[in-house]
This record gives structure tokens, C-alpha cells and sequence, in this order.
């Protein structure tokens, strides 16, 4: 792979981790479209520490208080506020990580195809749009529960299938819930982090297996990029989305699938 392609796929990876478009969608589709060699998994794991970097520093004041709040009072009879975000992120990515283990191995065989892709593309984009324009929005992450977080928690097992987007499908039942726009783009990223950890640290493993041989400078702009993308993606997604809501997102999801149908399958 070359400089150009490490480039565009760490950008890529970068900016559509959070924004609610689908990164595996947008990683899948050079390949299909362009007929790019598969990027490798030694790719794959610097992409994913990249993302997972710039998810942690955007938000490590809040992951601070969270961690402290947890291990100070998430045990006790009254958890602090932050003890109990911590409870309502680890109860909603048991849901996802359950179907992982069950349906991986069939999803990668059967799902990652332009078709798939487009069709998911369209459908989910026409619900986040349903959900951010026919709902109240007003509860804040206070007013999250156990219930509320499974419920978010089952939504996010669907973005397994490639086109859904991990943060759009929770972005969407968090809207659906009632939640006020920037608090279900708040705990959407925070439940990011640990399945992109989770995600990363199951590839190191796989990789430290392999006999793969190491580009160490693709590598390393790989994290460097994707880092820096996906920090800017979230930055500037939180403020057109406090402005404009979810619309130009749902937008763009319908354009992507009608282009993909019509050209590519």
C-alpha cells in the first residue's frame, strides 16, 4: 500500500469513526470501488489506536471524573453522576460485544459487499433523519438509566453489519429516547472507547501471532492521521450538529446509497 492510499484510508477512518456515515463502510469501499489492495491488518490496528487516542484526549476530563467516580463510588448504594455514566457506557456495549463474539466470522463472509453496504447506507440514514425530526429532544445523560442504556446498547450491536455506522445507529435510539442532540452524540462517542480499545487490542493480539512483515512509517501515519482526522471530526460534527442537527448527515448517507446502487452494484 502506497503513501497515497495510507493517506486517504487514515483520513477516511479518521473523520467517519464518529460522524454518523459508517467508517467500515467507507474502508470497505475503495477496495470494492477502485480496487485497492486490502490495507492489512497491521493498518487496521494503527487506524483503530489513532481513533481510540483522539477519542480519549478530546474528552480525558470527563474520562477522568468518570474512572474516579467509578472506583471511588460506582460500588456504593449512591454513585456520583460520573460512576453512573460509567455504569450506563459498560452496560450498554455488553449488547454489542455479545454479538460480535456470535455473528463475526458470519458477517465477514456474508455482509461485506457493495450491495449490503448501500442498502444499510439508505435505510438507517432515513431513520437517524426520522429520529432527529420527530422527536422532543430535551433529556440530558443524567436522566439516562439501565433500561434506557441496554436499549442503546442493542441498537449499537446492529452497526456490526457494515453501512449501519456505530455512532449513527446510537446517535438515532438515543434520539429516539428523547435525548437532547448533543448528549446522544456524547454518550455515543464515550461508548466508543471501549470497543474500539476492545477492537484494537484484539488485532494487536492477532497481529503479534502473524509473521506479517511491519511497515513501521505506514504505521505510524497511519495513527498519526487518523488521530488528527478523527479529532477534527469530532470537533466540528458536535458543532454542526448543535446548529443544523443531524440533516446533512442523513443527507449524505441517501446520496452515498443511490450513488452505489446505481454505479457500483
Amino acid at each position: 500500500m502506497g503513501f497515497f492510499e495510507t493517506f486517504v484510508l487514515a483520513v477516511l477512518q479518521g473523520i467517519t469513526e464518529f460522524l454518523p456515515i459508517s467508517s467500515s463502510a467507507h474502508l470497505i469501499l475503495p477496495s470494492q470501488v477502485f480496487g485497492w489492495p486490502d490495507q492489512g491488518l497491521a493498518f487496521d490496528v494503527a487506524v483503530h489506536f489513532g481513533t481510540l487516542l483522539a477519542i480519549v484526549w478530546y474528552y480525558r476530563v470527563e474520562l477522568q471524573r468518570m474512572i474516579v467516580g467509578f472506583f471511588s463510588t460506582g460500588f456504593s448504594s449512591t454513585p456520583n453522576e460520573d460512576a453512573r455514566l460509567s455504569w450506563m457506557v459498560v452496560v450498554a456495549t455488553i449488547p454489542a460485544v455479545i454479538a460480535g463474539l456470535l455473528s463475526q466470522d458470519f458477517i465477514e463472509e456474508n455482509l461485506r459487499s457493495t450491495a449490503v453496504i448501500a442498502t444499510t447506507t439508505i435505510v438507517f440514514g432515513v431513520i437517524l433523519g426520522l429520529s432527529d425530526r420527530f422527536k422532543s429532544h430535551r433529556a440530558g445523560l443524567t436522566q439516562m438509566t439501565l433500561g434506557l442504556a441496554l436499549a442503546i446498547g442493542f441498537a449499537q450491536a446492529l452497526a456490526l453489519i457494515p453501512g449501519t455506522s456505530r455512532s449513527g445507529i446510537t446517535m438515532t435510539a438515543a434520539l429516539f429516547l428523547g435525548f437532547a442532540r448533543l448528549d446522544a452524540a456524547r454518550f455515543s462517542f464515550l461508548l466508543s472507547i471501549p470497543l474500539i480499545l476492545a477492537a484494537a487490542g484484539l488485532k494487536s493480539v492477532e497481529l503479534l501471532g502473524s509473521d506479517l512483515a511491519i511497515d513501521w512509517l505506514h504505521i505510524g501515519l497511519g495513527v498519526l492521521i487518523s488521530g488528527i482526522s478523527a479529532w477534527l471530526g469530532i470537533h466540528y460534527f458536535l458543532q454542526l450538529v448543535d446548529r443544523v442537527g443531524m440533516l446533512p448527515f442523513v443527507i449524505y448517507r441517501l446520496l452515498l446509497g443511490c450513488v452505489l446502487f446505481l454505479f457500483f452494484v
